[in-house]
């Protein structure tokens, strides 16, 4: 098969598209046919040698397709049925595994990060992995869905405690996470204030349902919330931009609100006054993906058509270089997606 592996960290010429040995499915597994795979920051990081994988290593963490061949033990699922993947990688018998709270797995990991991912053709993957989809969703789409609505879901409904009427500041909302986590918010009823670059940014970012979008690059994040929440601040804050916007995000924050961070593509680097934290009583909580009984909720929403995913641009596999040069300079509004 033909598939996109690195053989060294670096820039976008590290990627080689090249012919490997077709996978071998396991009795538990599956083998699929790789129809897209949508990127993700996480894609740069690794690539770079940000997060060390084992060499050569294929990337790719969100991917959807067709089922080829089914392993004996796997009874629940069968050939050519259309599929996505959870992008996670567990043991699926540890006290973590069993009690559903996945993300915490000692031998947890992201597909296309600890172990390899979707820019291939042919994937062998646990059956346990593998969710049927229906009809009505392309695999574009689809590939467009699992890494970033199931780290969105997790961290407002699993870890911030999202409740109908608070008032929630996404950052981002060009973003896989940020378009995520607007409509998840709106599910519950609150009122999303989000931040964007650009005016058409801001359109689409309205579109998807936010009630007040801010030009991040023209106005000050905080002070552009008081003025929204009536001095307020917001309930929670949903952060993934990381040492660029980190103040702005504390200073946006009400007394008792609550800070959730699932990434740092600015940067890891952040203080926090002391004084502030326990004089106003702030909530700041660490979120990382998320379980398979949260993934299955939020994939109810968009099965549904309730929650859509967004598809920027497309490339096929072997123009993997181009796409990561897309990604990096962060022009897009939604999802970049590779088709083998």
């Amino acid at each position: 098969m033909k598939a996109v592996r690195m053989h060294a960290y670096g820039g976008p010429e590290v990627l080689r598209y090249e012919d490997v040995p077709d996978p071998k499915p396991r009795k538990d597994q599956v083998l699929m046919q790789v129809r897209a795979c949508a990127m993700n920051h996480l894609d740069l990081w690794v690539r770079k040698g940000t997060t060390k994988s084992p060499l050569p290593h294929i990337l790719g963490s969100d991917v959807a397709g067709e089922i080829v061949e089914v392993g004996e033990y796997v009874s629940w699922l069968k050939a050519e049925q259309r599929v996505l993947l959870a992008p996670m990688w567990f043991c699926n018998h540890c006290e973590y595994c069993t009690a559903g709270r996945q993300n915490q797995c000692r031998e947890f990991t992201v597909l296309g990060n600890g172990v390899d991912g979707g820019n291939c053709e042919l994937m062998a993957v646990p059956g346990v992995n593998v969710i049927p989809m229906p009809d009505s969703l392309g695999f574009n789409e689809a590939a467009s869905v699992p890494l970033v609505f199931l780290t969105a879901f997790h961290m407002l409904t699993g870890r911030a405690s999202l409740q109908p009427g608070h008032t929630a500041l996404i950052l981002g909302a060009n973003s896989g996470v940020g378009i995520a986590a607007i409509q998840v918010a709106k599910l519950f009823n609150a009122t999303v204030i989000a931040t964007a670059g650009n005016e058409t940014k801001i359109e689409k970012a309205l579109a998807l349902g936010a009630n007040h979008v801010i030009n991040h690059y023209v106005h000050k994040i905080s002070d552009e919330v008081k003025k929204i929440t009536n001095g307020e601040g917001v309930d929670i804050v949903l952060e993934h931009v990381g040492a660029a916007t980190w103040d702005e995000s504390i200073k946006s924050l009400k007394p008792g609100g609550t800070l959730v961070t699932c990434g740092a593509t600015t940067g890891p680097e952040a203080k926090v006054d002391l004084r502030f934290l326990y004089s106003r009583q702030f909530n700041l909580l660490g979120s990382y993906m998320g379980t398979m009984g949260e993934l299955r909720a939020v994939l109810k929403h968009v099965f549904s058509g309730k929650i859509r995913p967004v598809v920027d641009r497309t490339f096929p596999l072997a123009e993997v270089r181009k796409a990561h040069a897309y990604l990096e300079n962060s022009e897009m509004f939604g999802k970049i997606v590779l088709n083998p």
